[in-house]
């Protein structure tokens, strides 16, 4: 019997879910996409894909980080990988402790004024986003990888093969 991979794409460009969406059925993944944080919530819970994949700025600046956070935060939902797709350039260590060293770029004055700052350790694979809410109150979100905008096949199949493994 065949296990079919299901991702759920969550963005506000549909030329952008056309796209991913076409390389990874072509792949044999089943794909389904929302494109507001409140439709892709839905039917993050409806489906219980096997990944998904968010959009930062979708109706607001921090609307794909508010839903990353609310995946996390539910017990149902928590241990579904979340790649992120995002034109914000991440920052790159070899330190394990991505969060620690997130908060170590907040400190220093060249890095200070920005709100979000994307941190993946190249040995570990560790990877998360630090973003100052509102509130200006630091949120963190452990995700499983980041795919830099605009997105391309040879990149983004092996992170996904990666995280949910080939379909046959």
């Amino acid at each position: 019997m065949e296990i079919i991979k299901k991702i759920v794409i969550v963005d506000d460009d549909i030329d952008i879910i056309n796209v991913v969406k076409s390389v990874l059925t072509a792949k044999g993944y089943y794909v389904s996409s929302a494109t507001s944080k409140q439709e892709g919530l839905e039917l993050i819970r409806k489906q219980m894909p096997d990944l998904i994949i968010l959009d930062v700025m979708m109706s607001t600046h921090f609307e794909g980080f508010e839903l990353a956070h609310e995946i996390l935060s539910d017990k149902l939902l928590n241990r579904l990988p979340i790649v992120i797709q995002t034109s914000i350039e991440v920052f790159i260590t070899t330190k394990p402790g991505v969060q620690a060293m997130a908060r170590e770029f907040r400190l220093n004055p060249d890095y200070s004024d920005l709100r979000v700052i994307l941190v993946k350790d190249l040995i570990s694979g560790n990877s998360g986003v630090d973003y100052l809410n509102e509130n200006n109150q630091n949120v963190w979100l452990p995700v499983n990888a980041f795919v830099k905008k605009p997105v391309r096949a040879d990149v983004l199949l092996p992170v996904i093969e990666n995280l949910v493994g080939v379909v046959d």
